[in-house]
């Protein structure tokens, strides 16, 4: 079983994001750069203000939030509005015109789809893989990933047509083993949701969700022959309202504190 994030990890995130916020403008945690390596418009007298908007894939929730805490602290007249969900309704949303500076999906082919429309370079900012995840306790005595197909059990998985559900695909056909799922979610967040209230016995999510959940749900590693990634690429938007901040927050996320809260978190770095 995965082990619950200890104290001490926890406390490490929540001192980098301070660091995160005084880096931009000491250099203190290291420079931050964009994803071609140039020095990120940042620091005391950069204009970063206005409403900056990040749509990012559910499973990063908690990474997004925390940087866009420390660049507002830095920049005390930047807002930093996030938006969370499945990396296909995200992409419709920004194809569909939606104002936003800052894209980040939990599937290259995602991306590729909003880059073909609308053009920008894409950087991978890291990557995921699955767990078996079950509540606190493992009530239902889940000890494989051949438990998915029992009727017995009450099984959750991401719908197919989302990032964690082609993932799971991948990884259940390796497996050999065609599941019974009583309920197909949108994103690996909401599994995991139905796994913290008890709704569901057993599900596949994210390694990174597992963590996210304090102790409240738990996970088993997959088998190495059948454990499948996804990478997640991050695009600051061709016509994004606020460029400047858009590649200020891409650099945190690129950078090596950004990558050091990634990789505290449970992803995989590139």
């Amino acid at each position: 079983m995965t082990p619950r994030a200890t104290g001490t990890a926890r406390a490490r995130l929540a001192a980098l994001v301070g660091c995160l916020a005084g880096a931009l403008a000491l250099g203190g945690c290291g420079a931050a750069t964009d994803a071609r390596g140039a020095p990120a418009p940042t620091g005391p007298g950069s204009p970063l203000e206005g409403t900056l908007v990040v749509l990012a894939a559910a499973s990063l929730t908690d990474v997004v939030t925390d940087l866009a805490t420390a660049l507002e602290q830095e920049h005390p007249r930047l807002t930093v509005e996030t938006g969370f969900g499945a990396s296909p309704a995200l992409a419709a949303q920004v194809l569909g015109g939606a104002p936003a500076d800052v894209l980040v999906t939990a599937s290259p082919a995602t991306i590729a789809r909003v880059t073909d429309a609308l053009g920008g370079t894409a950087v991978v900012v890291a990557a995921n893989r699955l767990q078996l995840a079950v509540p606190a306790g493992n009530p239902g005595d889940v000890t494989s990933l051949a438990d998915l197909a029992d009727p017995a059990l009450t099984v959750a998985l991401c719908a197919p047509e989302v990032p964690c559900g082609a993932v799971a695909a991948t990884v259940l056909a390796r497996a050999g083993v065609t599941p019974a799922p009583d309920t197909l979610e949108p994103d690996a967040r909401a599994v995991l949701t139905r796994l913290r209230l008890d709704e569901a016995d057993a599900g596949l999510v994210y390694r990174t969700d597992v963590l996210a959940a304090d102790g409240l749900v738990e996970g088993l590693d997959l088998p190495a022959h059948v454990q499948a990634t996804t990478d997640y690429p991050a695009l600051v938007l061709p016509d994004a309202p606020h460029p400047a901040a858009a590649a200020a927050f891409v650099a945190l996320l690129t950078g090596p504190d950004g990558r050091a809260l990634l990789a505290d978190s449970g992803f995989d770095l590139p």
